[in-house]
């Protein structure tokens, strides 16, 4: 059954539609329901994005799994070919392989969690009309009058505090930097957090968020008490057709007002070796990963240390791709490549252990991943980074950054590094000094 016909009705159709409307009435109906995801690609040109937005609202049915979940997955989705919107949780490595998190949980976000919305907004690329769809017309037209815009845009991020002091960043660096020396790991994915409890407006703060760093991979996840205000710049893993499609991130550089410099910058990253053998560390995980569940000699790595840029950095992105086995479904296809090699490091699982040692707090949702699945067979997931967490039964805010650590790393700039991804949310510059 897809999911315009039959049960669910199309109730609205928006002609031209003009994005910031449709982000700003999106965000306001999302105070009206417990489960909401709203994907924003704000103008990216993607070769494979397949809709420019999509606003999911209401549960039809749900799947939270803490236990055996992408089985559990693979099962939901084969009771209903329809739309289906979710996260994968770090946390669910456990699942995958022999580790475990001995940090304290601050969030209730399941380990994995979709639900099949009652109400939904699309707008695909190339077309010129956005839609609505619900399976209740009566109750989504109530709660669309009833949608109230906020004429008070002023904001800011709550003072966030590391966890770890920069001083203790750069010994936990050392640590990774002697393993790499010993040889029992190539590079690695080093994360600080950076937290606070204050009460916040999360709608608010997300579309205060998109305003400062709009990004290809932007989100808005709102389970129960728990919300996910995503700047992500990277895709995790899509598949169009039998085709998938990754396109790992590693390689960064800040950006200049002046056009001349920022140019220059861009060269320099694109042809910077430490960023170079921090990407194709990572292709080559990628590459292995996808093999898993490839149709043979079909694993290509279609773009090499490709330079993207966003509001506060360029970015080193390479896309590797793969044309999946008839042998395999979708779900083992993301199983066989989760978590991804960016936010892991090479051996994998050794970084995992690595990681867990050496980093002071649980990555939760956090290098997961939010995305959804479409009546075509389709999906796209994202990475989640550049992101803010935040509960609202707690009122905690939190705030994730890290990097490649590989031989050629310096932990200083290391540090910067992290700093500089959190400038969209680092509103001040004595907050960023202090942090």
């Amino acid at each position: 059954m897809l999911f315009t016909f039959a049960i669910v009705k199309k109730i609205k159709e928006i002609s031209s539609p003009d994005r910031e409307h449709l982000l700003r009435l999106s965000i306001g109906l999302s105070r009206s329901f417990n489960e909401v995801m709203i994907l924003n690609s704000n103008e990216y040109e993607d070769a494979y994005g397949k809709y420019e937005f999509l606003a999911a609202f209401g549960v039809q049915r749900v799947l939270s799994s803490n236990h055996d979940s992408f089985n559990s997955l693979q099962d939901f989705l084969n009771q209903d070919a329809s739309w289906c919107f979710g996260h994968l949780s770090y946390e669910l490595k456990d699942q995958l392989e022999k580790l475990n998190s001995s940090h304290a949980q601050h969030f209730d976000f399941p380990k994995l969690q979709f639900f099949e919305p009652k109400h939904l907004l699309c707008w695909k690329r190339g077309e010129k009309t956005a839609n609505w769809y619900s399976f209740e017309e009566k109750l989504l037209l109530e709660s669309l009058e009833a949608v109230s815009f906020s004429r008070d845009e002023s904001f800011q991020f709550p003072r966030l505090k590391p966890s770890l002091s920069k001083e203790e960043y750069l010994q936990q660096v050392k640590v990774l930097k002697e393993e790499i020396s010993y040889g029992n790991i190539y590079e690695v994915n080093f994360c600080q957090n950076f937290s606070a409890n204050e009460e916040i407006d999360p709608q608010l703060a997300f579309l205060h968020l998109n305003k400062r760093s709009s990004m290809p991979f932007s989100a808005f996840y709102k389970s129960k008490n728990d919300y996910l205000l995503a700047a992500s710049p990277e895709r995790f893993m899509a598949k169009r057709s039998n085709k998938l499609i990754c396109q790992p991130i590693k390689g960064t550089a800040k950006r200049s007002a002046d056009i001349d410099q920022d140019n220059r910058i861009k060269d320099e990253l694109r042809s910077d070796l430490k960023e170079q053998t921090e990407n194709v560390m990572i292709v080559d995980l990628m590459r292995n990963d996808l093999s898993k569940t490839a149709e043979r000699n079909s694993v290509q790595v279609e773009e090499l240390f490709g330079v993207y840029s966003f509001p506060q950095v360029h970015q080193l992105i390479s896309t590797v791709t793969s044309s999946l086995s008839p042998k395999f479904n979708a779900v083992e296809a993301i199983r066989a490549a989760f978590p991804m090699g960016s936010m892991t490091g090479a051996p994998k699982i050794k970084a995992m252990e690595l990681i867990e040692q050496t980093e002071n707090t649980r990555r939760e949702l956090y290098s997961g991943s939010i995305g959804y699945f479409d009546p075509e067979g389709d999906f796209d997931f994202n990475v989640v980074i550049r992101s803010l967490i935040y509960s609202s039964k707690t009122n905690r805010c939190s705030l994730t950054v890290g990097g490649a650590i590989t031989d050629l790393a310096v932990a200083k700039m290391e540090y910067e590094e992290c700093l500089l991804k959190a400038k969209a949310i680092f509103d001040s510059e004595d907050e960023k000094n202090e942090a």
